[in-house]
C-alpha cells in the first residue's frame, strides 16, 4: 500500500545523509534509535524501496534513497523559509506598508524617514502613492493603502491617528519681496496679492479655511501649481505669494531666495498625522514606522 509523502520523511533522511549513523541522527531529531529504525522500516515498506543499507556503522542511501534526499534538499529549505515568513507576519516583523500621501509637501517631509526605516525593518517592504487629490480615508478604510500621511486628519471610529511633526504653516515671499520683512501678515495683505497654491479645493486648503474665508477676504489672483519646486521658483520670482511648512521654506529658503512670515498674529499650527485602521495599529512595524518618523522626519 502506498503512501503519501510528509515532511517529517524528508526530515528523516536529510539527518540520516548528515550524520551518517543512526544514533546521530536520531539526536539530531529528538528521536531514540528504535523509534527511527521503525520509522525508516515503515517508510520504506509503504514506498514498496529501500532507502539506505548499513556498511558497517555507517549508512548507504540507495538509489531510491538519493533521489529522495534530492528532494528533500529541494523543498526542506522552502518550507523553512516559509515558516519563517510566517513567523514574521505573525511577530509583527514582516510585512508590506503602502503609505498614501494626502499632501504635497508630506512627501518631502517623509523622505528622510524612509531610509533609516528600511534599515531598521528589513523584512517590511515599502511602497509610497503619492496621489495627493485621492481620497485618503476611502483608500485606507478599503485596504488600497495602509498608512495615510495627512495633515487633516478625520475622526473615525476604525482609524487612529498619530501625531509625529508639528509645524508652522506661512506665507511664502521672495526675499526682495515688500512682506519679507514682516514678522507676521494679516488677511487684507493678500488682497492686492496673487496667491500661488496646489491644485486643491480651496475648502482643503487652511490658507481659505483658517486665514482669507474667516475675514470676508480673497487674494487678487488665484493660480493653481502642480509641482512644489515650481511653486517655488515663480514665488522667487515674484509671481506671486504662497503658503507652505515653514521647514520646507527653510530647507530651501537659500536655494530660492524666499522668506517666510506668519500667517495672524498667532500663526497657524498644524501636525503631520499617521492614520492606521485600529485592527493594524499595534502591528509591531506599524508601530515602527511612527517611532521612526517621529524621530526622523524633515524639521
Amino acid at each position: 500500500m502506498s503512501q503519501r509523502l510528509e515532511r517529517s520523511h524528508l526530515q528523516l533522511i536529510r539527518a540520516l545523509n548528515e550524520h551518517g549513523s543512526l544514533t546521530a541522527a536520531a539526536d539530531a531529531l529528538f528521536l531514540t534509535q528504535s523509534a527511527l529504525s521503525h520509522s525508516v522500516r515503515k517508510l520504506e515498506q509503504q514506498m514498496g524501496t529501500t532507502l539506505w543499507q548499513r556498511e558497517g556503522r555507517r549508512l548507504r542511501l540507495t538509489e531510491a534513497g538519493e533521489y529522495l534526499l534530492r528532494v528533500a534538499e529541494r523543498l526542506l529549505p522552502q518550507f523553512e523559509h516559509a515558516e519563517q515568513q510566517l513567523a514574521g507576519y505573525a511577530d509583527g516583523s514582516r510585512g508590506s506598508l503602502r503609505i498614501g500621501m494626502e499632501c504635497h509637501p508630506c512627501y518631502e517631509w517623509l523622505l528622510p524617514v524612509i531610509a533609516p526605516y528600511l534599515n531598521a525593518w528589513p523584512d517590511v517592504d515599502v511602497d509610497v502613492r503619492q496621489r495627493f487629490r485621492f481620497g485618503g480615508m476611502a483608500a485606507l478604510l478599503q485596504h488600497d493603502i495602509d498608512m495615510l500621511v495627512t495633515p487633516d486628519p478625520v475622526v473615525h471610529a476604525d482609524v487612529r491617528f498619530e501625531p509625529v511633526f508639528d509645524f508652522e504653516l506661512v506665507l511664502v515671499v521672495a526675499q526682495q519681496h515688500e512682506l519679507a520683512d514682516a514678522a507676521y501678515v494679516m488677511p487684507e495683505a493678500l488682497l492686492d496679492q496673487t496667491l500661488l497654491t496646489y491644485p486643491v479645493d480651496t475648502d482643503r486648503l487652511d490658507v481659505f479655511t483658517q486665514f482669507l474665508l474667516p475675514a470676508g477676504v480673497r487674494p487678487l489672483r488665484h493660480r493653481t501649481i502642480e509641482a512644489t519646486e515650481i511653486l517655488l521658483q515663480l514665488t522667487a520670482s515674484g509671481r506671486g505669494v504662497t503658503v507652505m511648512p515653514r521647514w520646507l521654506v527653510e530647507a530651501h529658503q537659500e536655494e530660492f531666495k524666499l522668506a517666510p512670515v506668519s500667517l495672524g498674529t498667532q500663526g497657524i499650527a498644524k501636525q503631520i498625522c499617521l492614520g492606521v485602521r485600529r485592527e493594524d495599529a499595534d502591528t509591531d512595524y506599524v508601530q515602527g514606522f511612527i517611532e521612526v518618523a517621529r524621530v526622523g522626519g524633515a524639521k
